[in-house]
């Protein structure tokens, strides 16, 4: 049986040999990850994730170092003094932090084009963006470095860098963990999830992070619900909105409906409207929560970042207050259409991942600009709350994937199609220059 102390060394291997070409961490804890394997193999029982080497986007606080958020301006802050709630959830079980990861400032973002750290680079093709905003959680599991890692996710922030470097990405019911501990973008949207290059593991992981926190009042014990039936209902997404992608896109997310044995198409009244009320709410409440940093450091913010800021801080609040009216009657028309439906099929992303510093994406006679599409399919489920799983597909050439989507607390639907699409042999993560973990 393999030692944790010997995973974590292969890890630490795996990061140093790595990381420069790939740029997903931007702290490796080597001394802490060796004292934790130790105090493992001296004779703790064996646990659900033993020795299984992990990492985190460094918006979650790590005690001993500054939580950053991807910024120039949070580094100043003092050491965190304790580990996020999720965190101390995962080591409990038997997993082993290393390190922690890049992203976009702050979290705003869909491409880990960071200014401060530079650009996380996509595993799979290093001149391509590797997603965001938890581009460093997406691209360390892509690269072999670890097999785990934490993300957070607003938009899409863990589904689509899982989409875009090929590895599973789990975004649950809001409220089903505890974000306690973690930097916060937009307080009304924001979800952590873990990000894994096997299912099995990203399972255990989202298993392991669930339990009451006193300390996110937005965390909601899950109700009573009926177990899986025999036979999901899966439903493929329709309409003008989910063909805002590319052929191959498409095509891909019909083979996985197929394999899924998918009824009649279904489209989502107001989907366009959720979409864009998911920006407006995005805009105004990640705002107003860096005012003070704005006025007092203005030009320690990646310029960006600065500008989505400052113009979220002039929408009036008539506008925020539209935006989340077309919110909840999305949600509602949402669920009623979903009524009949166990897990609906969306493509992960409108095109495979661009190269970094692209500005433009020519999709079905529509130019996109991939800063703000990446998350077309994955911001509408945010904006309600809906458990959404990414599924990496098997294949060549640069990574694709589809999004399950299901209806509140019911991620055991999406993890029950998901092991369907690997049982066929049209799931599986893409991991560059694999190799056996110890």
């Amino acid at each position: 049986m393999t030692s944790a102390a010997e995973r974590v060394e292969a890890a630490l291997a795996r990061i140093e040999g790595r990381n420069g070409e790939v740029n997903a961490f931007t702290d490796v804890l080597a001394d802490r990850a060796r004292r934790t394997a130790a105090a493992l193999d001296a004779g703790a029982p064996t646990r659900p994730l033993t020795g299984v080497p992990f990492a985190v986007k460094n918006l979650f606080d790590v005690a001993g170092i500054p939580t950053r958020a991807g910024s120039k301006i949070w580094e100043r802050r003092p050491p965190a003094a304790r580990d996020a709630f999720a965190i101390r959830r995962l080591e409990a079980a038997g997993a082993v932090l290393v390190g922690t990861l890049n992203m976009d400032e702050f979290a705003s973002g869909f491409t880990t084009e960071n200014t401060h750290c530079g650009p996380t680079r996509n595993p799979h093709d290093l001149s391509r963006m590797a997603g965001g905003s938890s581009g460093g959680s997406g691209a360390a599991v892509a690269a072999g470095m670890v097999p785990l890692t934490l993300g957070s996710d607003t938009n899409g922030s863990i589904r689509v860098p899982a989409a875009a470097c090929g590895v599973w990405g789990l975004k649950p019911t809001y409220g089903r963990l505890s974000r306690a501990g973690a930097a916060l973008f937009a307080e009304s949207l924001d979800h952590i999830g873990p990000l894994a290059a096997d299912l099995d593991i990203l399972e255990a992981a989202y298993a392991t992070m669930q339990g009451a926190d006193p300390e996110d009042p937005v965390q909601a014990s899950a109700p009573s619900i009926d177990p899986a039936p025999e036979r999901i209902r899966v439903r493929l997404a329709a309409g003008p909105h989910f063909e805002r992608c590319d052929d191959e896109g498409r095509a891909r997310t019909a083979e996985a409906g197929v394999a899924l044995d998918a009824l009649a198409p279904i489209e989502l009244p107001g989907v366009e409207q959720g979409w864009a009320a998911s920006l407006v709410v995005t805009l105004i409440e990640g705002s107003s929560a860096h005012i003070a940093d704005l006025r007092a450091d203005p030009l320690g913010f990646d310029p960006m970042t600065r500008d989505r800021f400052l113009a979220g801080a002039l929408v009036p609040a008539e506008a925020y207050l539209s935006a989340q009216r077309a919110r909840r009657l999305w949600r509602e028309r949402c669920l009623a259409s979903l009524a009949e439906t166990d897990v609906l099929v969306t493509p992960g992303a409108p095109f495979a991942a661009p190269p970094i510093g692209c500005d433009s994406v020519e999709i079905a006679g529509e130019t996109m600009n991939p800063r703000g599409a990446f998350g077309l399919f994955t911001q509408p489920f945010s904006a309600i709350g809906l458990p959404a799983l990414t599924v990496p597909l098997h294949g060549l050439g640069l990574p694709r994937a589809v999004q399950l989507v299901a209806k509140p607390w019911r991620e055991d639907l999406l993890f029950a199609a998901a092991h369907r699409l690997v049982d066929v042999g049209l799931a599986e993560a893409r991991i560059a220059n694999e190799e056996a973990w110890p």
